[in-house]
């Protein structure tokens, strides 16, 4: 039994041949020498690639490294909607029931309208309190997502798992922001683990990435199909990048979950933050249940909370000098955002969202709080302006004349 971080630097590699490179350069190729009949593992290009095969074999063996349970087999897409969508899609047929979060990622609600558009019912519930329980009578596929997205609510992946399970449907798990060294879905009774790994997974902001994986080999069949018919096929030189980011991936997720910690601790007493959540945190609703089931201390890069409104929110991205304001989360820069920009999260106007990169935590969490005191200051500053602009209004308002008292 391997370490993570050991794990993490060797997952995938071929064994090692002289004068040739440990991992090997990208394979671009849209066809291969396929003399007689048709055998062997690489035929065309759009069915396999020997890049993706690397990288897809790295990935399983984060998934399940150690058993108990068969071994997990993944598949790789050009982008973590491409990886639901092939699920979702693949495993669904008209008259079928899915069970969605209602406090997901905010494509799901556009992805719900194109699984009932093609017949398929559609039953929401939030994440929190495991209520998915009441949703899954003659549901065909429950599809979670722990810690949500932008909201860090936490379910009970096992005890959903083995319900939806005694109800006849899959289970598929988005486990994108604890990534496999924080959460391991499939071991936790999922049938599906799924994830963007534009985000943790290869952590540099750099390229697009999705992926699925799955124990049963009938199930990356069909998921595997799909991607075939649907052509969501990943890029070699995108494949190739993600698999070298792999072996930083243990470091990486280890110095944002600390940061992340350190930074929700910070911001508890701040009287202008609200609504702060991190599932690491020892007072957040969901810390009881993430220590079960989340590993190691990761609980992720991102930490969430509400400032007074969307100025205020505004204020302090503009004074953040080692945060970029920017969409996303999981990557080696900090970075920040109002997620009410986008107008498809159920969150207040002064909602931040906040991804912690590889910075020095000492000068991330003096950056954050600088930031929170200019924003103040400058409310201060707009406040005393407001009060001496209507305090000249009032002065210079005409006066009415005087009338006599009455004799």
């Amino acid at each position: 039994m391997t370490g993570d971080g050991t794990r993490a630097v060797r997952a995938g590699l071929p064994e090692p041949r002289a004068n040739e490179p440990a991992l090997p350069g990208p394979a671009f190729a849209a066809h291969y020498h396929l003399p007689g009949e048709v055998s062997g593992p690489y035929t065309y290009g759009r069915e396999a690639n020997p890049t993706w095969a690397a990288l897809e074999s790295a990935i399983a063996a984060l998934e399940t490294p150690d058993g108990p349970g068969p071994a997990a087999e993944a598949v790789t897409f050009p982008s973590g909607m491409a990886a639901i969508s092939a699920v979702l899609l693949s495993q669904l047929r008209p008259g079928d029931t899915a069970v969605l979060p209602s406090d997901g990622y905010q494509l799901l609600p556009a992805l719900r309208d194109r699984l009932e558009a093609f017949g398929v019912a559609v039953r929401t519930a939030p994440t929190a309190g495991d209520a998915q329980l009441a949703a899954l009578d003659g549901a065909r596929l429950l599809w979670l997502e722990s810690p949500s997205n932008p909201g860090l609510d936490v379910c009970d992946i096992r005890r959903l798992a083995d319900a939806a399970h005694r109800h006849g449907a899959l289970v598929a798990v988005d486990n994108t922001l604890p990534t496999p060294l924080g959460q391991r879905p499939l071991e936790l009774g999922a049938d599906f683990s799924v994830a963007s790994g534009t985000k943790a997974l290869t952590g540099h902001g750099d390229l697009l990435l999705g992926y699925v994986a799955a124990r049963d080999p009938r199930l990356t069949a069909a998921v595997r199909d799909w991607r075939k018919v649907a052509g969501a096929i990943p890029g070699p030189m995108e494949a190739w990048l993600a698999h070298r980011s792999l072996a930083t991936l243990q470091l990486r997720v280890d110095r944002q979950a600390a940061t992340a910690l350190a930074l929700a601790e910070a911001l508890r007493d701040r009287p202008e933050v609200t609504g702060l959540r991190h599932p690491g945190l020892p007072t957040d609703p969901a810390h009881a249940l993430a220590l079960r089931q989340m590993r190691g201390g990761r609980f992720g890069c991102v930490v969430s909370f509400v400032l007074p409104g969307r100025a205020h929110a505004e204020r302090f991205l503009t004074a953040l000098r080692l945060v970029d304001e920017a969409t996303s989360f999981g990557g080696v820069r900090s970075t920040a955002e109002r997620r009410g920009r986008w107008g498809g999260d159920a969150v207040p106007e002064g909602f931040i969202r906040f991804s912690v990169g590889v910075e020095d935590t000492e000068d991330l969490v003096a950056d954050v709080l600088a930031a929170l005191d200019e924003a103040v200051q400058d409310e201060a500053v707009l406040d005393k302006a407001a009060q001496d602009e209507a305090a000249q209004d009032e002065a210079a308002r005409p006066q009415g004349r005087l009338e006599s008292p009455p004799s």
